[in-house]
Parts: structure tokens; sequence; C-alpha cells
């Protein structure tokens, strides 16, 4: 039976990375034909489907990978890691998880001969030192903290391992995602969320950054559908190289809690409040805040209109019943 393993398959956007692709295969619409989806993360995987399996493992246990990943693997979405604010606080575990999972990952689609589509996220923590205002597809990386150094060297692997025919890659350096719903991560991008998600939930947030921070953010239902397209383009039309810088918007942190006025009132922006932190700004100051995204924009992925919809496809989802 053809399987896709998706890496961290148990989380936001790994399920509904999962609820997608059955989705298109119940619509009659999938590229890539499939009959089975194997969730591989530290806890379970909340979509629930006969054709979804739910393996508790982690991405750093070779043994587990090599017996998922067969010659039946068509696709793999490697979504788990450590994430920014964890990295940098732990460098070990995420050389460990970020850096060796990875290769690992990849040697057990190496060993199984399937040359499955194999679909990384990276971000936008892998740029660093001077940019330009819009980062073309060329500039080179420099990143500028523990996650975009195992995430820059991510994409090196995963583009290697696809030159030399053991995976079929597409990178995708996501933008920030936002709003997220539930609690707040170890991400350093976790207020991107917070500053909307709380105030709409009638709880105080903090601002750690300055409000003229320009954010390269996208909705959670335009980063699913963006990560589904990738997996569904022929990787002959990306080239060699197989980094994508997926489109996103450009919106500073005062633009954004003029969306969240708009959207919830001013009873929301009220509950925002400004506490500057130098590890965050430090961290999330030395992303990029915008993109040249006009070749991924050729290959049909797509960008959200605006930030009001976003915040309106929050509240419309996960506050109004």
């Amino acid at each position: 039976m053809k399987n896709i393993i998706v890496t961290g398959g148990g989380g936001f956007l790994g399920s509904r990375v999962i609820a997608r692709l059955l989705e298109a295969k119940d619509l009659g619409t999938q590229v890539v034909d499939f009959d089975s989806i194997i969730s591989l993360d530290l806890g379970p995987c909340p979509v629930q489907d006969p054709r979804v399996t739910s393996v508790r493992g982690s991405i750093g246990d070779p043994e587990i990978l090599h017996e998922l990943v067969t010659a039946e693997t068509v696709g793999i979405f490697h979504l788990a890691a450590v994430l920014s604010g964890g990295s940098e606080e732990d460098f070990d575990l995420a050389m460990s998880v970020n850096m060796d999972g990875t290769r690992a990952l990849l040697e057990a689609a190496r060993a199984s001969g399937a040359v499955p589509r194999f679909v990384f996220t990276s971000s936008l923590a892998v740029f660093g030192g001077t940019m330009p205002d819009v980062v073309p597809e060329n500039l080179a990386t420099q990143p500028e903290s523990t996650y975009g150094v195992v995430k820059s060297i991510g994409e090196l692997l995963v583009n290697e391992y696809s030159r030399k025919g053991f995976v079929d890659a597409r990178i995708c350096r996501l933008p920030t995602i936002s709003v997220r719903p539930g609690a707040p991560n170890s991400a350093a991008s976790s207020f991107a969320s917070g500053i909307i998600r709380e105030p709409l939930n009638g709880q105080p947030s903090v601002v750690p950054v300055p409000l003229d921070t320009p954010m390269w953010l996208s909705s959670p239902n335009t980063a699913v559908a963006n990560l589904v397209h990738a997996f569904e383009v022929e990787g002959t039309a990306l080239g060699g190289w197989r980094v994508l810088n997926v489109p996103g918007l450009t919106v500073t942190v005062q633009q954004m809690l003029e969306s969240l006025t708009r959207v919830g009132g001013q009873q929301a922006r009220d509950l925002v409040s400004i506490e500057l932190d130098e590890r965050i700004n430090a961290i999330v100051g030395s992303w990029p805040g915008a993109f040249d995204v006009s070749r991924p924009l050729a290959l049909g992925f797509t960008a959200d209109n605006n930030f009001d919809e976003v915040v309106a496809q929050y509240r419309d989802e996960f506050i109004t019943r």
C-alpha cells in the first residue's frame, strides 16, 4: 500500500496537512496517489481516519525511521523540529533533532530505494546580516541563531540527497504562521499569534519587539495549501536548486495591531501591551520582512490577500461558533 509519512503529524500544521491530503483523495483531486498516511510525532495525531496511522516516536530514532520508510513510501512531509526559541536554549537538542534527525530521515528514504517526494519545512531564520529590503531567491543564507543554522544545514542536506536521486525534494521556507490556535510554543515568533489570539479570547498579551518590526506572515490555511501544492508540483519544474521562498504578507507589528482593532474591536487592542524582550528581538529582528516570490507564484503557490482576512480567519474558526 502506497503511503505518505508526515513527521510532526500530531502538531497543528502537520495534522492540517494530513486532513488536506485526505480531502483531496476523497475528492479525487490528488496528484500523487496514496492509500494511507503515517503520522510520526511524540504525541498522537488528532485526525481520526482509518487511513491514518499514528506512530509515537522521535525522528532521532533511526530504527523507527527505517521501519516506517519503505519501498511503498511515495511522499514524506518533514515538519517535525525543535523551534527557534527552544533551539537557542538547547543547542544539543537542536543539533540532535533538527540536523541529525533530518539526516537520519533522508538516510531511511535512501535505503528504501523509493525516491519519495520530500517536503522539508525551512525558515526565514536561515537569513541574517545585511539584507536588501526585498530578499531575492539567490541571496546566500547567513543565520544568526541556532535554529537558522540547523535549518540552513537541513536545506543543503535535502537538496544534496535530491541531487543524488535519493529523494525528490521540495524545500519550503515558510513565513511565520499567524494566527495559530492553542497555547504559545517555543518559537521566538510565537508572539505573532499571541498578540492576536489572546486578545480575541479576552486575554492580555505582550509585544516583545518594536512596533515597526516587519513580519513575513502566512495564515495557517494558506501555509498548508502551499505545503500540499509543493508536494504536487513536478520536480522538473523546480530545477536543480529545490529551495522555495513561500509567498507571504509583509506586515509590521503596528499594522497587525491595527488589523486586530478592525476585526476584534478596541477592547481587544486594549489588552495588548508593549514590553521589549532583547532575546526575542535579537532573533526575530535578524529575519527579513519581504521576499521576491515571483517564481513560486508562477508555479501556482498563493499568498493571503491582507492581514485583516487572516485575523478574521482565526476569529471565524476558533472564536465564532
